[in-house]
């Protein structure tokens, strides 16, 4: 395929995104109707047997999606606590599997958004991905063998650390110093002014919607201009930093389900790079990893002796209304990040963790 009908076939999916988008969930639940194994003789009851799922997902991904951090810090806590109220207990390998799966549809969904207005690094992204697929693989063979008050215990450390480091984070978007001011670029024009008082042209790719396009200089100097003209420039300097900040994320990511977008977005942002920017290269970085994820959860019990775990044993008629919600939620979030404050939404999520690992840590040593 000749790279001019390839990057047309780039530009015609990113403009019609949502369209695509949208259409995934719809082709997973065809497919699990279709062929997924499933309990004999089921029944439209055994369907719709947690419909409820639906909202609470749908909520859920858009919290998480708006501040770019794991679904799953917030979908495994919800099915240890709220799930066994209106149904029944999971075992920690199932409620892992269940959120990794959702988490992989709505951050893909959300990832895509953010390709589409620019604010990814690809190579970035690439790059930390790559060093995190150990780390992924390692933690997701661990939580097959570690006891039950061993996995809630670590799952309430991962999640006091997510949420100190949330409330130490700046994910104020309309603060971000690199996207405005003197850094930025108003939407009618993509021209800077250059350190000897003359113009120069920021970079424009035709193959992207409006007027985005990135560049880097022989120094490593990055120039990004996202959709709507404004340009971000920073360096991708400080791999060592972020590799040790993604490796530790990427056992938690494997065996919890979550960890690698929390400590990633801080090791991004302690390394200059804007907060726009971080965030949209974070959703592919968690998205890829919780795919990965998934895949070891749902196939890698037998290796480490562990809980043989098949897709017969995924709960399907759970999975069914989980991974449209958190797909629609990945949608809606860019809206809400607009329309509410991000620093009131990281506080409330915050909060939520530090009562979440509290509870965990109950359950761990007895007290619950």
């Amino acid at each position: 395929m000749s790279s001019v009908s390839y990057n047309g076939i780039q530009k015609s999916f990113l403009r019609y995104q949502h369209i695509f988008v949208l259409i995934a969930p719809i082709a997973f639940i065809t497919t699990v109707f279709l062929v997924a194994p499933t309990p004999t003789n089921v029944g439209i009851e055994y369907w719709l047997q947690y419909w409820w799922l639906f909202p609470a997902f749908l909520l859920g991904a858009t919290m998480v999606n708006t501040v770019g951090i794991s679904g799953s810090a917030v979908f495994v806590p919800f099915l240890i606590f709220i799930f066994p109220i209106f149904a029944h207990p999971l075992e920690p390998e199932t409620l892992v599997k269940v959120g990794l799966i959702s988490e992989a549809f709505g951050l893909s969904s959300s990832a895509v958004a953010f390709i589409q207005y620019g604010l990814v690094d690809r190579r970035l992204s690439v790059a930390l991905v790559a060093g995190a697929i150990p780390f992924v693989v390692g933690g997701a063979l661990l939580s097959f063998i570690i006891p039950e008050p061993l996995f809630h215990g670590l799952l309430a450390i991962a999640l006091l650390a997510a949420s100190y480091l949330l409330f130490q984070t700046d994910l104020e978007h309309e603060h971000d110093d690199d996207a405005s001011g003197e850094n930025g670029a108003d939407e009618q024009s993509v021209d800077r002014t250059a350190s000897d008082g003359g113009v120069s042209s920021l970079p424009n790719d035709e193959d992207k919607l409006g007027p985005a396009g990135v560049s880097t200089d022989k120094n490593g100097q990055v120039t990004r201009v996202d959709r709507q003209g404004d340009n971000y420039q920073y360096t991708r300097a400080g791999y060592v930093r972020r590799f040790g900040n993604y490796s530790i994320g990427g056992i938690f990511q494997g065996l919890a389900g979550f960890g690698v977008g929390e400590l990633g977005i801080i090791s991004m942002l302690g390394t200059k790079v804007p907060v726009r920017v971080a965030i949209g290269t974070n959703h592919i970085v968690v998205a890829l990893t919780a795919v990965l994820a998934s895949i070891v959860h749902i196939f890698g019990g037998g290796l480490v002796g562990g809980h043989s775990i098949s897709l017969a044993s995924t709960p399907w008629n759970m999975v069914i209304f989980t991974v449209p919600a958190t797909v629609l939620g990945g949608q809606i979030a860019p809206y809400v990040s607009n329309a509410l404050s991000t620093d009131t939404i990281k506080t409330f999520v915050g909060g939520l963790f530090a009562v979440i690992a509290v509870a965990l840590l109950m359950m761990a040593t007895g007290g619950i």
